[in-house]
């Protein structure tokens, strides 16, 4: 089946034989449907604190970074913009003025890159109006640049970018002790510098603004978490020149980035999930709420694994389990060996995730999912292509918006191998093309999906206005964006 050229290609990007071979099985057998037990609800999977609890959880987080921990924000920021400028690019290659074009052109005064996209415009003598989006789209890159780089927001004094707005906020909930700010962005390789260069050219003054020292570095996707393409009979799919075709495993190999990164408590969210300062007050407060939710139940989760390093009889083990099933809603069956089971349990990296009320915007939801491996229930978010009965996702009262703190070390301060914990049974098949031939792409389980399927998690009700993506350009005119 693989060629002596195959293995060669196999080897320079890092995946072995046996890999590639699996994944080709996968396009065989396809993956397994989950066993979903229902949608999370308030009391049922979802936290609402209440107004006394949530003052609690807020200290709680700060009693936490006066000590000497290390805090990440962690930025997936790799995605080009072009999805974002998909109506603009069906109109300047003909198609008609819709309602969404007539709205931007209306508007067009309010984007942050109004002022040099006119200015283009002018010196170019353009009128037509293809004409003008040819020059934002090509003159200015706007097609080709990911979203971090593309202009936002605009302020009395100055221009942002999201990624400007990550620094913001990295400065506003998770600075440490010394007054230092982690963030890390994943980026693509052709990217990489434009990234770094934009970044150093206002670390220092956003530096001195905040009163804070910046560390911030960037990773690339790793080749070898690319996935093979198949044909429709599930065999090796090739270029015109009979080499293997590759494609990016999808967001969820990015989980070999995030386990390249030494620190404690890690902030997750994506990088147009972004908003101007004087919308940022329920964003700021409520990743300070997530984070304390999780500190919180760390100190107790480690408690009992100290706990659990003795054999204890079975009331203490009884008020163990009430703990992971009440307050990490991981129910577990009924077991002689429950001591060991526990720690299992217990003893696993642990995120708190924002959920947002259901209000008609896109994206996954939280479910409680029963694990075929050992029949215990758990927390899991998940999107619509795993969920095989539709209805159950007509019952689900929040969505996942992406708003993850994670906790990556055990008890004893060494950091889980996160790998460990993806469920490799919950990626999934999509239909390409390449070369006008239609093929079978391989998506990875999601970052926040089948790759954190064993963690322990918790989700808490976070209020929309903490939800405000940019998934097309006139997103940037709704009014949290202004």
């Amino acid at each position: 089946m693989f060629t002596s050229s195959d293995l060669q290609q196999l080897q320079q990007r890092g995946i072995s034989l046996a890999v590639a071979e699996k994944q080709l099985q996968m396009f065989k057998e396809g993956f397994p449907a989950l066993d979903i037990e229902q949608a999370a609800g308030i009391n049922n999977g979802i936290l609402r604190p209440t107004a006394q609890e949530q003052e609690q959880y807020l200290s709680a987080w700060e009693r936490y970074l006066q000590c000497d921990h290390t805090i990440l924000k962690f930025v997936p920021a790799s995605g080009a913009a072009s999805r974002m400028f998909k109506n603009l690019f069906e109109y300047m290659d003909g198609g008609e003025e819709t309602a969404f074009i007539r709205e931007f052109f209306s508007n067009a005064g309010k984007f942050a890159f109004a002022k040099e996209w006119q200015e283009r415009i002018n010196a170019k003598g353009v009128t037509d109006k293809r004409e003008q989006i040819r020059v934002l789209l090509e003159d200015m890159q706007y097609g080709k640049l990911p979203k971090g780089l593309l202009l936002f927001h605009k302020y009395a004094t100055e221009l942002r970018t999201p990624v400007l707005e990550h620094m913001v906020e990295g400065a506003l909930y998770a600075k440490n002790t010394k007054q230092e700010v982690n963030l890390h962005f994943t980026v693509s390789h052709e990217h990489l510098q434009l990234f770094k260069e934009h970044i150093l050219n206002h670390a220092a003054d956003y530096g001195q603004r905040y009163g804070v020292k910046y560390n911030i570095s960037f990773s690339e996707q790793k080749p070898s978490t690319d996935t093979l393409a198949a044909t429709a009979e599930c065999e090796p799919f090739r270029d015109k020149d009979g080499r293997l075709v590759f494609r990016p495993g999808g967001h969820g190999a990015l989980i070999e980035n995030l386990n390249e990164q030494q620190a404690d408590v890690v902030f997750i969210k994506n990088i147009d999930n972004v908003v101007p300062d004087n919308q940022k007050e329920p964003t700021v407060l409520y990743k300070r709420l997530l984070a304390g939710v999780l500190v919180s139940l760390q100190e107790k989760v480690f408690g009992y694994l100290r706990e659990l390093e003795q054999p204890l009889p079975t009331e203490r083990l009884q008020v163990i389990r009430r703990f992971l099933e009440n307050d990490l809603c991981c129910r577990i069956a009924d077991t002689e060996e429950l001591q060991s089971v526990l720690r299992e349990k217990l003893n696993r990296p642990l995120r708190v995730c924002g959920m947002v009320r259901n209000e008609g915007e896109p994206g996954g939801g939280p479910f409680l999912v029963r694990d075929a491996k050992d029949g215990s229930v758990q927390c899991q978010i998940l999107e619509s292509s795993q969920i095989a009965d539709k209805s159950l996702m007509e019952k689900a009262t929040h969505f996942n918006p992406v708003d993850l703190v994670c906790a990556l070390r055990d008890y004893k301060g060494v950091a889980f191998d996160l790998p460990h914990y993806v469920d490799p049974l919950t990626g999934f098949i999509s239909q390409k093309s390449k070369d006008g031939r239609d093929l079978q792409a391989l998506e990875l389980p999601g970052l926040w999906n089948g790759a954190m399927a064993d963690w322990n998690t918790v989700f808490v009700e976070v209020p929309v206005e903490t939800f405000n993506p940019v998934k097309t350009v006139n997103d940037l005119l709704r009014p949290q964006h202004q």
